[in-house]
């Protein structure tokens, strides 16, 4: 358990720790869906391709759109993208990062699902089989066969049971054929994606490793400004809950004492506290101006120190403050006459 709380407290660190550990978890789930999935071509020549591409194609684009759907991130670059100019400028650099590393991430399971899919041949076979070399591996020969029943029986090759074109080509022959160029495209699909990833990983520092950093702080600095603004939003309206609820139980303590309903009121100690944390916003109006006005026209990344005071008032001309003089130390020296 101490090992799988570790795990969790990781996954949870920061944002990029969390969406690995989806993607992680993603992966091994389509690899158990695969497992658990009941594969079974339809063995007709109009139908054993459709089936099988959709099969080896459409979950992955499925598994791709999970990934975005599940990314926190994908709303925060909408958003970001979308939102008005105002006081803040949109760095492209790192909206293409945003989305780089979002498709980067969702890019995990469907790769393994091709990887397994393409290892395992089921579709490979499913969907080529019409097409086996029988001039090569088979009796093309046959006298009492046309194109079309060729291919009738050609279509039957995934289904072992049904398959009686054994004068045509072997069942075992065609089906070891077409496994061994599924697996070998499998594996070059893998090394494709692991020379890509290696390239990736080790050339990207030796280019771009400045403009690298700067997007990444910045999209750090994005979703940490976010998650503080729902913050600060949500402990806003509790406050503003909390002293609402207040205001209500007075005006109803106050109605009943003036019906000679005499109860004991005792001010709520955290009432002050409350209403220190509306920040002075007091009203719905005022607050959805808040809102409307953080979203048009954030205000720019540039922190501007706080004006120092001096002793005639406020350093506002940029003259340093002044410090009071220490006072000064006498010494005095005796001098003997002998």
């Amino acid at each position: 358990m101490d090992k799988f709380r570790m795990i969790f407290q990781f996954f949870q660190s920061n944002q990029e720790s969390f969406m690995n550990g989806i993607c992680g978890i993603m992966a091994l789930a389509s690899t158990q869906m695969y497992s658990a999935f009941d594969f079974n071509c339809p063995c007709l020549p109009h139908y054993n391709l459709a089936y099988g591409l959709g099969i080896l194609l459409v979950p992955p684009f499925i598994l791709f759109l999970l990934g975005f759907v599940l990314n926190n991130n994908i709303s925060m670059l909408a958003e970001e993208w979308r939102r008005p100019q105002g006081q803040r400028g949109k760095d492209p650099s790192v909206l293409r990062y945003m989305f780089c590393s979002m498709a980067q991430r969702a890019m995990i399971a469907p790769a393994v699902w091709l990887s397994v899919t393409l290892l395992d041949g089921k579709c490979i076979t499913c969907a080529f089989c019409t097409s086996v070399p029988v001039e090569t591996l088979g009796n093309a020969s046959h006298p009492h066969l046309s194109q079309g029943e060729i291919q009738r029986v050609l279509a039957r090759i995934p289904c072992k049971e049904i398959y009686n074109g054994q004068q045509l080509i072997a069942n075992e022959v065609a089906v070891r054929y077409l496994r061994c160029i599924s697996q070998a495209l499998g594996w070059c699909f893998v090394l494709l994606m692991t020379t890509l990833a290696f390239l990736v990983r080790s050339l990207r520092p030796c280019f771009s490793q400045a403009a690298f950093l700067k997007s990444r702080y910045w999209s750090h600095y994005i979703d940490i400004e976010r998650k503080l603004f729902d913050e600060t939003c949500a402990e806003h309206a509790k406050s503003f809950a909390k002293v609402c609820i207040q205001q209500f139980f007075e005006g109803m303590s106050t109605d009943l004492v003036a019906a000679r309903c005499h109860l004991s009121r005792k001010a709520p100690a955290d009432a002050g506290e409350a209403a220190e944390k509306l920040l002075g916003i007091t009203d719905q109006g005022t607050m959805n101006m808040a809102l409307k006005s953080w979203h048009r026209c954030k205000p720019p990344l540039h922190l501007h120190p706080p004006a120092l005071p001096t002793e005639n008032g406020w350093a506002g001309e940029g003259q340093p403050p002044t410090h009071p003089s220490a006072p000064r130390r006498e010494i005095a020296a005796y001098y003997s006459w002998v």
